[in-house]
């Protein structure tokens, strides 16, 4: 239906948008349910529908979201024949949280807290200390790791309470801060090949009594980002990581769950100026604004001082109806970044937060020219980006 010139255009609400499932069903809650079920003391299972198991793994496949599964049955055919087991065989999928981009989503997952207490909030965000934009995956410029995410980690706990714990993963990625401050604790063992860390995987998970191993594939992500979820490339490192799945689940050790999830979905976004605004072209949109956080489809914006109130009217006048675009205010009431903001974390919010629900994202062509060239993009809370799977297979 075609809206009559003289109405007044349609704005998306703030707190209409669909909330990821915080203390019952997001990725924050995996691990607390895990290790409550093994005995770890302070921890409660948040996602009542698990059944506890003595050793744990979970795998997680960086890009692979629910609905990528559920529309590729001939890539992966074991993923999408365990799909009637997610979540503890409701057949339904959890939550990334928000934003649904990977620094934030493995902070949930290795900490057991949402965005707002863990406190990374996106792929890039102000460092209320220096003023600067701090890129969260890549820990640029350098920031000290305890001020800025202070809690154990899941991983820490379980280790200290008799639970052999082992992160397996690609060799680089052990001295990474990501790592430190989300997924440390127990022991990390490097290993390059999809195939040796499956090997691995399965070979410590049977080390204890009560073990908890965590793994990772990044791949399925790359190639999205690169060519997309429509492309060939894409699809070959499904069928492959397929394939990771299967060979770790024959693998499993008596007593034992396998978690195969994921940090976010992906949305392919075509290339023309409907699809794509670049911030950095648009003066309307810069306007008032000090610097441009987060990514294309779960944008951060600070504003000189000021200037907060009418950057947040521009960017809802101008992106209303396409984006959910809140003040800081809005978006931490609507329960954005969880039920809880810690006081540190507060000034690292935007001053206003634009989560896309269209087709589109907003670039900045002159100042992340890496990041407006890719395909395939997350971040927002739509389903195609928050819903992924937690497939199970037990022993």
């Amino acid at each position: 239906m075609v809206q009559p010139a003289w109405q007044d255009p349609v704005l998306l609400a703030p707190e209409a948008a669909p909330v990821p499932e915080y203390g019952s069903g997001s990725l924050a809650d995996l691990l607390p349910t895990l290790v409550a079920g093994q005995g770890v003391p302070g921890f409660e299972a948040m996602i009542p529908e698990l059944t506890p198991a003595d050793r744990n793994c979970v795998f997680l496949i960086d890009g692979l979201g629910w609905e990528q599964i559920r529309a590729h049955p001939d890539e992966a055919p074991f993923l999408h024949s365990l799909l009637p087991t997610s979540r503890g065989g409701t057949g339904r999928p959890i939550t990334s949280g928000f934003p649904s981009t990977t620094a934030t989503s493995l902070a949930s997952v290795g900490t057991g807290l949402p965005p707002g207490e863990h406190g990374l909030p996106g792929y890039t965000a102000r460092n209320p200390e220096t003023g600067a934009l701090m890129n969260q995956l890549r820990w640029k410029p350098w920031t000290a790791l305890k001020p800025w995410q202070p809690y154990p980690t899941v991983f820490q706990l379980a280790d200290a309470a008799g639970v052999r714990t082992a992160q397996v993963s690609a060799p680089g990625f052990e001295q990474t801060p990501l790592t430190k401050v989300a997924l440390s604790g127990g022991s990390f063992l490097g290993r390059l090949t999809g195939e040796d860390r499956m090997d691995l995987a399965a070979e410590r998970l049977a080390a204890g009594d009560r073990s908890l191993v965590y793994t990772y594939y990044s791949e399925v992500d790359g190639q999205g980002h690169r060519f997309g979820v429509d492309s060939d490339a894409w699809r070959g490192q499904l069928m492959y990581v397929d394939g990771l799945a299967r060979r770790l689940a024959e693998q499993l050790p008596p007593r034992s769950a396998l978690y195969v999830t994921a940090d976010h979905g992906m949305i392919d976004i075509p290339f023309d100026e409907e699809s794509r605004i670049d911030f950095d072209e648009d003066w309307e949109l810069g306007a008032g604004v000090a610097l441009l956080g987060g990514e294309g489809r779960a944008r951060h914006v600070y504003a000189v001082p000021g200037a907060q109130a009418d950057v947040l009217t521009v960017w809802r006048e101008v992106l209303g109806e396409q984006f959910w675009v809140a003040g800081r205010d809005e978006a931490i009431a609507a329960g954005w970044f969880g039920p809880r903001i810690d006081e540190r974390v507060y000034g690292r919010i935007g001053d206003v937060v634009a989560a896309a629900h269209d087709d589109v994202v907003i670039t900045a062509s002159a100042n992340e020219p890496h990041e407006s060239a890719m395909v395939g993009m997350h971040g927002s809370l739509t389903p195609v980006e928050q819903l992924v799977p937690l497939l199970e297979v037990r022993s």
